[in-house]
């Protein structure tokens, strides 16, 4: 308790001197981002810490008192913030909460509601070429349905067709790797970066200019994939490899709930092309596309629940841990997340000047947004990085029109810039929304995933990032 204390009067005493710092201007207050320190972000760093060392440390007391955990740090971070930046901290805790985590859990809720009451049946043999396979398919769709809709629609199936098996961790992971992260970048609706980049003016169909990259990627982590699970496969013994009785084909069940998932697509699309009155609510500008969007989203989760079938979700092992455990932990994330994405907004007049001003060739686009998305939210963080490529080369020209200008004079930058949004996602089980619900579903499914550090320093830094550097090599230098 003692250290609990110091620790928030400490953190209170530097939002002191920020807000002090912020108001020696000479009468003008400093933006938030361009007072805030880079420590204001220690909140939401202990939230990570909490998420990488409790499940493994204190498994029992992190499964009932995750919540609490969340609250903790989440009130240790909201309560001296608007204590010392009042309106400045009212206005950004609001457009995180209601522009961002609210249309991300009704996203969120809606793909993975509906997606329980799909089931595929048949003969799905957990083989290593039938898994391949599989994670090849669900790479596809992920740009057709979003990372999270074909997250939601597959991780069951690949769990059940590898009930069996002892070994099955590396499956979730490159699942994560390819259909939670890497399928989603050749549309919009594949993935949220590329859906903000579209509604900055991104022509819908230029984002298939990173089919190179995703073939690239995705041949490269698809073929790893089968190495490892077929030696997996074959260290499992003759009676997991040993299949009995007819094969079934393969077939769906639940078409009420596929329509409703093609209706949450369409809606999602639709919000990026009507023009709808604005609604003004606390200071903010919500968008009429974006409500009607929601509203949509959450009448076909309610008609998914009345006439969906209930016996399809038992059958899926539907229940709602996971859903409740990622919009609880990720409610304190999208609160404790907000000096960091101001500080970030701020550019080179904030705390992270120095990553600011080095990103200047592609390749450094790529990577430095890569990183930052692998721990913040790579929406915004691709927002950042476009606004800082659309400052560098068309200071003082109107956004939409810049966008334009760097689609057509620098499209290597805005390859970088999405590029590194959408694949560096998968290094972290936060990068991007879906991980850490299908980790969720995973592991109630009695999958034994690594920790938070353990998935970055056993899977994506040996895996991911060789390859990405050879992607870095042969595309963006």
């Amino acid at each position: 308790m003692r250290r609990s204390a110091l620790f928030l009067a400490a953190f209170a005493a530097t939002l002191v001197a920020a807000r002090a710092a912020g108001a020696d201007t000479g009468g003008t207050e400093k933006p938030l981002g361009e007072a805030l320190p880079l420590w204001s972000a220690l909140p939401f760093v202990g939230l990570l810490a909490s998420l990488a060392v409790f499940p493994l440390a204190a498994p029992h007391f992190w499964h009932h008192r995750y919540p609490l955990v969340a609250l903790a740090w989440a009130i240790v971070f909201a309560v001296p913030f608007l204590v010392f930046f009042r309106d400045q901290a009212v206005s950004g805790l609001l457009h995180s909460l209601v522009m961002d985590y609210v249309p991300f859990v009704i996203l969120l809720t809606s793909l993975f509601t509906i997606s329980g009451g799909v089931v595929l049946r048949g003969t799905l043999r957990g083989t290593p070429g039938s898994n391949t396979l599989l994670l090849a398919v669900g790479t596809v769709l992920a740009s057709w349905i979003g990372t999270t809709g074909a997250s939601m629609v597959l991780v069951r199936p690949l769990l059940r067709a590898n009930a069996g098996r002892a070994r099955r961790t590396h499956l979730v992971v490159f699942f994560i790797f390819l259909v939670s992260n890497m399928g989603g970048a050749l549309t919009p609706l594949g993935d949220p970066p590329l859906f903000l980049g579209f509604l900055a003016g991104v022509p819908f169909f230029w984002t298939m200019k990173l089919l190179p990259h995703c073939t690239f990627v995705g041949g490269l982590l698809l073929a790893t994939f089968y190495l490892i699970d077929r030696r997996a496969y074959q260290r499992e013994g003759v009676a997991v490899r040993t299949h009995t009785g007819p094969a079934e084909p393969l077939r769906i069940a639940g078409w009420l709930n596929v329509a409703l998932l093609a209706g949450v697509v369409l809606a999602v699309l639709a919000s990026g092309i009507l023009h709808l009155p604005e609604v003004h609510f606390a200071g903010l500008h919500l968008r009429g596309a974006n409500l009607m969007r929601d509203g949509v989203l959450v009448l076909l989760t309610l008609v998914s629940l009345r006439f969906g079938s209930a016996a399809l979700r038992l059958e899926n092992g539907f229940t709602w841990g996971p859903m409740r455990e990622v919009a609880i932990l990720f409610a304190a994330i999208f609160v404790t997340i907000v000096p960091a994405l101001a500080i970030l907004s701020a550019g080179e007049h904030g705390a992270l000047a120095p990553v600011m001003r080095i990103a200047v060739a592609p390749w450094r686009y790529f990577w430095v947004t890569g990183t930052l998305s692998s721990v913040l939210d790579n929406a915004p963080t691709y927002l950042t990085f476009l606004a800082t490529a659309l400052g560098r080369f068309y200071e003082g020209v109107e956004f939409r029109q810049a966008v334009r200008l760097l689609v057509e004079e620098h499209p290597l930058h805005l390859e970088a810039i999405s590029a590194g949004a959408v694949y560096m996602g998968a290094m972290t089980y936060i990068g991007n929304a879906p991980n850490f619900m299908v980790r969720s579903i995973a592991e109630e499914a009695g999958v034994d995933m690594p920790t938070f550090f353990g998935y970055v320093i056993r899977w994506s830094v040996p895996i991911l990032v060789p390859i990405l550097v050879l992607m870095t090599l042969i595309f963006f230098l």
